[in-house]
């Protein structure tokens, strides 16, 4: 007797300020980085013009959510201060509020404290929070408070010090652990939208990258909505022998294999692009499968 297969689907509907958003397809998030140092010089935007017309872009190419970051996460960087990441949202987030009301808003921080002022005085629908509540430890039970959905992302150690010679006896078995151990605790904390990010380039090897990538649908098994964040990083250009700046076709390559293995949010720099992947693998999908008789 055949053993049956069991099928985990991840969830597929998020609570974001009172609306209801159903994944059914896909999503793109659209980066801002209101920062000087992000690895990409093409993400960074600083004055209120260029962030306000940055927002209008992501919508106008079809994304979904607008993740705005202020303190720069690239291998190496020290963070910024409190004041000067919260300064530079304040700028952000009314630039994009004032013109854009309704968007859905994620704001990138490992900080409870700014995830606090973002939401009560922005309305940011998400968190993206990079250190999973391990740089502060404040983070689950905020996001809990706050009810809005929480980006828990992968990452071994800091930013300043992720990269140096990260190691794992097997990496896809301590992120599955790591993410079991997480997502109880956010839900002793009632946590109730919860987003995986393995974390692509944080604490990770070349080598390491791709065997995540390889082995991406085994995240399935925690059933929940699976981002993928992978635009035009290291992974891609190092292993190229290019730049971050010539790296977009590569992206676009690897975004569709991400796909193809169940990623739910592709966070990209080129959002036409991603738009344009999602639509044609959509349209794969709905084919018939010929079947032999």
């Amino acid at each position: 007797m055949e053993q049956q297969r069991s099928v985990f689907i991840p969830r597929k509907t998020l609570h974001c300020n009172g609306k209801l958003i159903t994944i059914d397809k896909p999503f793109v998030m659209g980066i801002i980085n209101v920062t000087k140092d992000s690895f990409f010089s093409g993400s960074r935007y600083r004055s209120s013009y260029s962030i306000a017309k940055r927002a209008q872009q992501i919508l106008a190419e079809g994304g979904d959510i607008i993740d705005v970051g202020a303190c720069s996460t690239r291998p190496g960087s020290k963070p910024v201060s409190e004041n000067e990441e919260m300064k530079r949202l304040n700028k952000a987030l009314t630039a994009i509020r004032k013109k854009f009301p309704d968007a859905i808003i994620s704001v990138d921080t490992f900080r409870s404290s700014v995830a606090k002022r973002v939401v009560k005085d922005f309305n940011v629908d998400i968190i993206n929070d990079i250190s999973a509540g391990e740089i502060d430890s404040a983070m689950f039970k905020t996001v809990a408070e706050l009810n809005v959905p929480y980006i828990l992302m992968h990452m071994k150690g800091t930013p300043e010090n992720m990269q140096q010679n990260p190691t794992y006896e097997n990496v896809i078995r301590e992120l599955v652990l790591f993410f079991n151990e997480k997502i109880e605790k956010l839900k002793q904390h009632n946590v109730k939208d919860i987003i995986i990010d393995p974390g692509f380039g944080f604490g990770k090897t070349i080598e390491h990258n791709y065997t995540i990538l390889k082995n991406l649908e085994t995240f399935r098994l925690l059933e929940l909505p699976l981002l993928v964040g992978i635009s035009r990083k290291s992974m891609i250009y190092k292993a190229l022998g290019i730049s971050p700046e010539k790296a977009l076709n590569g992206t676009t390559i690897l975004n569709t294999i991400a796909l193809q293995k169940g990623a739910s949010i592709l966070r990209v720099h080129d959002v036409r692009p991603a738009v344009e992947a999602i639509k044609l693998m959509n349209i794969v999908n709905s084919q018939p499968e010929f079947q032999f008789i």
